[in-house]
């Protein structure tokens, strides 16, 4: 280990010993502007126990931060939380290096742990402890959040809930600790990794966040495996999260859309006037320039989603088919949609649209709209009044949701 990483110190008997990956701007399609970290963490007890690991290129950096604390060989027992290889990749590694007494996982853990790097390990489930002399360790299963062998634990000495993915964020920094980071920031990248990992199972972390009071859990600080810890203001994140989770309808709308001679351009500016016309704040984003995990946040933040393509080949643009597959699996709810664009001579772009939409359970209150070739002024006159109509069906809609708070 040619290079220097030090630990950094989270609570008395807790370090932070994962690996900042500043440079990686694509993490399997989800668009990573900001870097992200690979968090694992040390817990010196009787037993020394390491919490997740990082990925596989990483676990140099990962070793350094732990031999500034204590000798690798005292680790005792390893926790796989998540077996995701950005949390797993360097388990294989680490186990040959320092032997530890055991490696535990959820059953679903211990199945994929085999299958990756036939590795075998102790299975715990919910309600399942661990003494590490001073300290127990518990375990909680989430399965499906967001992977069937998700779990989290909680060490009720320093009272820290170790999250894996949850609560979590892609964000490479100087600074470990959320608070120490703009609001705002915080808010944007909390909701892009929400909508683009976790969304599809929307209705379980409702069902974790109902559940937690149960578990009589005394957290102080919650420590994901990805972005910055929680240790102020825990209502920010768990209240950001049920929000999100509960996917009510807000004053918001996505206009998206690909072009090849801007007449489905021109279609969705006028578009995005009219919705904005009737109080809705409106996103237009041209998908040969947005990817499909920005797209993805905009529509998680939106009431009304529309989308719209040129006919080519007889079908939508590539560039919509991608954005709409990627959207389906995430299982947004309620959204208002609606499908529009031009043609010039067979017509299916706006109707494969609608056909997506529809299949994700989508309402499209307003039939959809296409023009040949290039749309002339009562073509874009009629679009904007679309767009008057979405936008007054969705603030009312919004406003009746306020009402029943």
């Amino acid at each position: 280990m040619a290079d220097f990483f030090k630990a950094e110190q989270i609570s008395e008997n807790v370090f932070f010993v994962g690996a900042r990956d500043w440079n990686v701007r694509n993490f399997h399609g989800y668009t990573t502007g900001r870097g992200t970290t690979y968090n694992a963490f040390l817990i010196i007890d009787e037993h020394v126990t390491l919490i997740d690991t990082v990925k596989a290129p990483f676990v140099d950096e990962m070793m350094s931060r732990i031999a500034s604390v204590i000798d690798p060989q005292k680790i005792d027992y390893i926790i796989s939380n998540h077996s995701e290889p950005d949390h797993s990749g360097a388990l294989a590694e680490v186990i040959k290096r320092v032997n530890p007494s055991k490696v535990v996982a959820s059953s679903m853990g211990a199945k994929t742990l085999k299958a990756y790097y036939d590795i075998d390990t102790e299975v715990v489930k919910t309600g399942d402890s661990i003494s590490l002399g001073k300290s127990v360790l518990s375990f909680v299963d989430t399965k499906m959040l967001h992977w069937p062998d998700s779990m989290v634990c909680y060490l009720d000495s320093d009272k820290i809930l170790f999250s894996q993915d949850a609560f979590g964020m892609h964000l490479a920094g100087s600074k470990l600790w959320a608070d120490m980071y703009d609001k705002s920031i915080l808010d944007y990248e909390a909701r892009k990794y929400f909508i683009n990992i976790i969304n599809l199972q929307a209705a379980k972390v409702l069902d974790l966040l109902k559940s937690l009071p149960s578990l009589n859990l005394d957290i102080e600080i919650i420590a994901p495996d990805h972005g910055p810890l929680w240790r102020e203001d825990l209502a920010f994140i768990l209240n950001l999260y049920k929000e999100v989770a509960e996917q009510k309808p807000v004053k918001k709308a996505l206009v998206a859309y690909a072009t090849m001679w801007h007449a489905t351009e021109k279609l969705a500016n006028s578009l995005a006037d009219g919705i904005r016309s009737a109080g809705i704040d409106v996103t237009v984003a041209d998908l040969a320039s947005n990817d499909r995990s920005a797209i993805m946040t905009e529509v998680g933040r939106s009431g009304l989603i529309a989308f719209g393509t040129p006919t080519m080949n007889n079908q939508m643009y590539p560039a919509v088919a991608d954005a709409l597959t990627y959207i389906k699996g995430l299982k947004p709810q309620n959204k208002i949609g609606f499908a529009f664009g031009a043609y010039g001579w067979s017509g299916e772009g706006a109707k494969n649209i609608a056909a997506e939409l529809t299949a994700m359970g989508i309402e499209q209150p307003v039939d959809l709209l296409q023009v040949k070739y290039m749309p002339n002024a009562e073509e874009l006159e009629k679009i904007y009044n679309c767009g008057v109509m979405l936008g007054t069906l969705l603030a009312e809609r919004c406003n009746n949701n306020e009402g029943e708070k």
